[in-house]
């Protein structure tokens, strides 16, 4: 059977396959750091090696022939045969190394994504990658037919240690895993292994020329720093207030105003407050999410914010190893899966609150949608209500992050007298959570995330002590800020647009006909309008529009050097109001999500941060809101006031409606059971 005819399900791995499963390091959830241009070197190789072993191409030390031009079925080495086939001139394996060299991280796309339809990696929010529950059971059950990074990594074993004869294929990803220097960090090669490792190097003809073709590249320019790099640009500050955005408090678009007068990288010299360097634009939304575990890191920024609830190595401050680990440890307490199997608790406690609405109320609209949220969140989490807290610990960490993040209030603002009160509510939530979390009260309860953070500290106080509890186990009402306020501009939206208004009703109003839907109810074709609905709100309003990190390693990204120790502003946003990304940006329109529109694929599209760490339980949240949304549609008519006056945004510490706004209940349109 052929390569075209096997399916992917079946078929062996290629050498690109194995390349990057030998990198990949479970420990982090991403691959052993290569320098670019090597790695791109030796991931080019491998597609050169592969075509060769399969009778497409032949190479030696002195040239690389054309032998057969058929597609071979894999996209991975078909872009490159298809490039070698239009060459009219016989080149050698070097030269061919030095062109192709910038399709790597294509080729690592597609072999990735392949990887995963194989069952042999799985992928996880934030880019990262482990080996498969499929993939493991196939390693101990000797399953060479599907592969995976145990057996091709226990097949080198055998060859490096034992002293077995390596088959071709295994002499080229031992060639290369040695050229790009990787093979010690997979394997700990003592001095008497180095001669072993050099004579299998040498052993096969076709490993020989790509290993030394990726050697003599490896100083290549294609892909280093550049030597001349541009001055970063400052914008004047008249520049930023007089923008119209600016007064709106729309931060997004005030970046992406800036974006294209300045470019893509441009700085700011605030008063008071240190010069900030920005990033805007898609294309710098690709570099942050694709390269910036190697080159940034979050801890630095959120230091101080630590402090504040005596914690250190809290979850968004972790980077590498650490951080991944702590999201895998946390995944299923933020998973849709979970709410998924509590929905009817989320219809219950929401209808509780809701029930306490009568006619003619009017409601500020960020304290009305997190309450609404918290009811939920609360039990469903800490399986403690809360809403007595909310108010108090939602100021005080506004407060903190104002002092100690964005800066834009004096540090002793945070210890007044009625911060250090509003303080005080952290330790009556951890008593009441520690109150209700022991053996006895948890059994038969559904498992929430108090339930996982004391498990993680209990097994390893290290990782996660004590001290780390304090604002781990009070971030669930952090969380009902952020998804109140994603909330409450959905809600905005949908009360000033009628038409969709009507529309979502008529979703609600379907999928609550016979009752509470079911979680397989919430289908893409049931929730059509409202899922696309909050697609747009969340690109109208992020919630965090901007994300804060330290060069750790310096770099250059489109042509601006970023020395190491800086800090940068990832203004992610900014393309959600770029109109070569998304036309006529500041039209609210829920149809740039179809086919063949779908302005959403790419980097462009990023309301739930870029990269490590894109937040973990964006999946969750799309559900909740949808859920809340529709409940509110199906229940209620609401109305804004005042009516016709512009949305002013609250920009600082994160994007939230103004609070002149209020949500007003004119319309009861059926009674909520109790």
């Amino acid at each position: 059977m052929t390569l075209a005819t096997e399916s992917v399900a079946t078929r062996a791995l290629t050498l690109p396959d194995e390349l990057l499963l030998m990198l990949l390091n479970e420990d982090s959830g991403y691959f052993r750091q290569v320098p670019g241009w090597d790695l791109n070197c030796a991931v080019v190789g491998a597609v050169l090696a592969e075509l060769s072993l399969i009778s497409r191409i032949d190479t030696d030390m002195d040239s690389l022939i054309l032998l057969d031009k058929t597609p071979t079925g894999d996209a991975a080495l078909d872009d490159i045969l298809r490039e070698i086939a239009d060459e009219p001139a016989q080149q050698n394996a070097q030269y061919w190394i030095e062109r192709l060299a910038p399709h790597a991280e294509s080729i690592i796309d597609v072999t990735l994504e392949r990887l995963v339809a194989m069952q042999i990696l799985q992928y996880h929010d934030g880019e990262f990658w482990t080996l498969s529950r499929i993939a493991w059971q196939r390693a101990e059950t000797g399953d060479s037919q599907n592969g995976s990074t145990e057996f091709v990594t226990t097949r080198i074993g055998n060859v490096l240690y034992n002293n077995e004869i390596p088959d071709p294929r295994d002499v080229i990803i031992i060639a290369l895993a040695n050229t790009c220097d990787v093979l010690r960090f997979v394997f700990p090669i003592e001095e008497e292994h180095e001669e072993r490792v050099e004579l299998i190097c040498r052993m096969d003809l076709i490993g020989r020329a790509i290993a030394d073709a990726v050697a003599n590249n490896l100083a290549g320019p294609l892909l280093r720093r550049a030597t001349l790099t541009k001055e970063i640009p400052t914008v004047p500050l008249h520049k930023v207030l007089l923008n119209r955005h600016l007064r709106r408090g729309n931060l997004p678009g005030l970046f992406a105003d800036l974006a294209e007068e300045y470019g893509p990288v441009f700085k700011l010299n605030p008063p008071f407050l240190d010069t900030m360097t920005f990033l805007a634009g898609p294309e710098t939304n690709r570099w942050a999410h694709r390269h910036g575990r190697t080159y940034l890191r979050a801890k630095d920024y959120l230091q101080e914010f630590e402090k504040v609830y005596g914690a250190s190595g809290i979850l968004p401050s972790l980077d590498g190893a650490d951080h991944f680990r702590f999201r895998k440890s946390l995944q299923p307490a933020y998973s849709r899966a979970r709410l998924e199997g509590q929905l009817d608790t989320v219809f219950t406690n929401a209808r509780a609150h809701m029930a306490t609405w009568k006619v003619g109320d009017a409601f500020p609209a960020c304290p009305m949608s997190r309450k609404l949220i918290n009811s939920q969140i609360s039990p469903l989490m800490l399986s403690v209500q809360s809403q007595d807290l909310l108010d108090d610990l939602s100021v005080y960490k506004e407060r903190a992050l104002a002092t100690r993040v964005v800066k834009v209030l004096p540090k002793f603002m945070l210890n007044t007298p009625g911060m250090k009160r509003k303080a005080r509510g952290i330790e009556t939530l951890l008593d009441r959570v520690q109150g209700i979390h022991t053996p006895a009260q948890r059994a038969g309860c559904p498992r929430d995330l108090a339930d996982d953070l004391l498990s993680l500290h209990a097994s390893d106080p290290q990782f996660l002590p004590e001290s780390n509890l304090r604002f781990a186990l009070s971030a669930p009402l952090i969380a009902s800020v952020y998804l109140g306020d994603g909330l409450s501009f959905a809600l905005y939206a949908m009360a000033t647009q009628p038409d969709l208004y009507e529309r979502i009703r008529a979703e609600a109003d379907a999928l609550f006909a016979d009752g509470d839907p079911a979680p397989e109810d919430f289908t893409l074709e049931a929730i059509d309008t409202t899922h696309r609905f909050i697609m747009e709100s969340m690109r109208i309003y992020p919630i965090v529009p901007v994300s804060i990190r330290t060069v750790m390693n310096a770099c250059v990204v489109e042509g601006y050097e970023l020395p190491e120790g800086s800090e940068i502003h990832i203004a992610q946003t900014a393309s959600h109001y770029m109109s070569d990304v998304f036309p006529d940006p500041e039209r609210f329109d829920i149809d740039r999500y179809l086919p063949p529109r779908d302005e959403h694929r790419g980097p462009g599209y990023a309301p739930y941060g870029l990269g490590t760490h894109t937040c973990l339980g964006s999946r969750w949240m799309e559900l909740q809101l949808s859920a809340n949304l529709l409940m509110l549609a199906h229940y209620f008519t609401i109305k804004v006031a005042p009516e016709n006056k512009p949305l002013r945004i609250n920009p600082f510490p994160s994007l939230s409606i103004s609070k002149k706004i209020k949500f007003v209940i004119a319309e009861k349109r059926r009674e909520i059971p109790t």
